[in-house]
C-alpha cells in the first residue's frame, strides 16, 4: 500500500511537470518566437522517438565496413537498403518494448472485468466514443482484438461500443502515435489517431442506430453474465511481471511482421523507381486510395509491420491519403481477421462492417490526398 501511493505520488508529480511543461512552451511561442517553442517537441520526435542519432550511426558503420560510393551506383543502393533494414528494425523494437511495457502496466490497473463495468454506466454516442478510446490503449492486433470483442458481447454491452473497440483497437493504439511520430512527424501522427477514432466512433455508431448490432452468432450471446470486478488485485511486482511479459509476448508475436515489413519497405525504398509509385498511389492518382485498400485487405500484420511499408512509399511520393488507406485496411480489415470475425457475427453484419470500413477508409485517403500537404 505504501509503495503504490509513492508511485501514484510520482506519477502526479509527473503529469504536473509535463503540464507545466507545455504551458510554459507555449508562452514561449506567444510571447517570444514559435520556432524556439518548436525546438524541444522536434527534438523529441527527431532524436528520441525518430532516433536520428541511431540512423547516422549505422550509417557510419556501414560506411566504415562497406566504404563510400557514388549515389547511382548499385554498391551505394545496397548499402542505403542495408541501412533501411538495421536501422527500422531496431527503431521499432526498442520503440516496441518500451511503449508496450509502459502501456501494459496501466492495464494492469484496468482488468477485462473492471473495463467491462466502466463501460456498461454509458450509453450512446458517449460509449462509442469511451470504446473506442479504449482501443487506443490496447496494443492487439486485428484477430487478438476478437476475443476481448466477444467478452464485451457477453457481458451485454451495446452494439456501438463493442464495435467501435473492435475497429479502433488493431487501428490506433499508443505504441502507434509514438511509433507515427517517429517516422512522420506529430502532425500526420495526430492525424491518423483522430481519422482512426472518428471512424470508429461513426462505424459503431451505425451498427448500434440501425440494428445490425444484433446479428451476433447465439454462442456468443447465450452465455452473457453480469459483470463483476470483485477479484485478486496485482501487486506492484506482480504488475511489474505483468509488463514484461506482454512486452516479450507482443514482440514475439510481431518478431517476423517486423522483419516482413521491413523488408518489404527496404525494397520499396532502394529499389522500385520512385516514378512507379507516383504512377499508381500518387496524390494526384483518382484510384491510387482505392487500389491502396484493395491491396491492404488480404495482408495481415499489424500497425508496427506496415509501418516501415508505409514509411517507404512516403519517401518515394505516395500519397499521405493513399499511404494512411493502406495502412487502416491492413490493420483493421485483414483477411484473417475477417475469417475469425465471421464465426463471431453473421454475414449481414460482417457484410456491413466491411462496407462501413472501407467507406470510411477511402473517404479519409480522398481527403487526406486533397488536403494532406496542410501537415507536411
Amino acid at each position: 500500500m505504501v509503495l503504490k501511493k509513492k508511485i501514484n505520488k510520482w506519477l502526479l508529480l509527473g503529469l504536473l511537470i509535463v503540464l507545466i511543461a507545455i504551458i510554459i512552451n507555449l508562452l514561449v511561442g506567444f510571447l517570444i518566437d514559435w520556432n524556439i517553442a518548436k525546438a524541444p517537441w522536434s527534438f523529441i520526435s527527431n532524436q528520441i522517438l525518430g532516433m536520428k542519432w541511431l540512423s547516422d550511426l549505422i550509417w557510419k558503420l556501414i560506411l566504415f565496413w562497406g566504404g563510400s560510393y557514388d549515389s547511382i551506383s548499385w554498391q551505394y543502393q545496397v548499402e542505403s537498403s542495408i541501412h533501411f533494414f538495421v536501422f527500422d528494425f531496431i527503431k521499432i523494437g526498442i520503440l516496441l518494448c518500451v511503449l508496450i511495457f509502459i502501456i501494459s502496466y496501466i492495464q494492469s490497473y484496468y482488468p477485462p472485468e473492471r473495463t467491462k463495468k466502466i463501460l456498461g454506466k454509458y450509453h450512446g454516442i458517449g460509449a462509442n466514443i469511451i470504446g473506442a478510446l479504449l482501443g487506443t490503449v490496447t496494443p492487439f492486433c486485428s484477430c487478438s482484438s476478437i476475443p476481448i470483442f466477444i467478452g464485451f458481447t457477453r457481458a451485454g454491452l451495446a452494439s456501438g461500443v463493442t464495435f467501435s473497440f473492435l475497429i479502433s483497437s488493431p487501428l490506433v493504439d499508443l505504441g502507434s502515435l509514438m511509433l507515427l511520430v517517429g517516422f512522420f512527424g506529430w502532425p500526420i501522427a495526430i492525424a491518423y489517431v483522430v481519422v482512426g477514432l472518428i471512424l470508429a466512433v461513426i462505424g459503431g455508431t451505425i451498427i448500434e442506430k440501425t440494428g445490425l448490432g444484433k446479428n451476433i452468432e447465439e454462442f456468443v450471446t447465450k452465455n452473457q453474465s453480469v459483470v463483476e470486478i470483485d477479484g485478486y488485485r496485482m501487486s506492484q511486482s506482480e504488475r511489474l511481471t505483468y509488463a514484461k511479459e506482454q512486452m516479450l509476448a507482443t514482440y514475439k508475436k510481431v518478431f517476423w511482421y517486423i522483419v516482413i515489413g521491413v523488408g518489404i519497405g527496404s525494397i520499396i525504398h532502394n529499389v522500385i523507381p520512385a516514378t512507379w509509385i507516383m504512377s499508381l498511389l500518387g496524390p494526384n492518382n483518382w484510384y491510387g486510395v482505392t487500389l491502396a485498400t484493395v491491396i491492404g485487405v488480404p495482408m495481415y500484420a499489424d500497425i508496427f509491420g506496415t509501418l516501415p511499408i508505409a514509411e517507404a512509399l512516403y519517401s518515394k511520393g505516395a500519397g499521405l491519403g493513399t499511404i494512411l488507406s493502406f495502412m487502416m485496411s491492413v490493420t483493421a480489415l485483414s483477411l484473417p481477421s475477417l475469417i475469425m470475425l465471421r464465426k463471431v457475427i453473421k454475414p449481414k453484419l460482417l457484410t456491413f462492417f466491411i462496407v462501413i470500413v472501407v467507406a470510411g477508409i477511402m473517404i479519409i485517403g480522398y481527403v487526406f490526398n486533397a488536403f494532406g500537404y496542410l501537415l507536411i
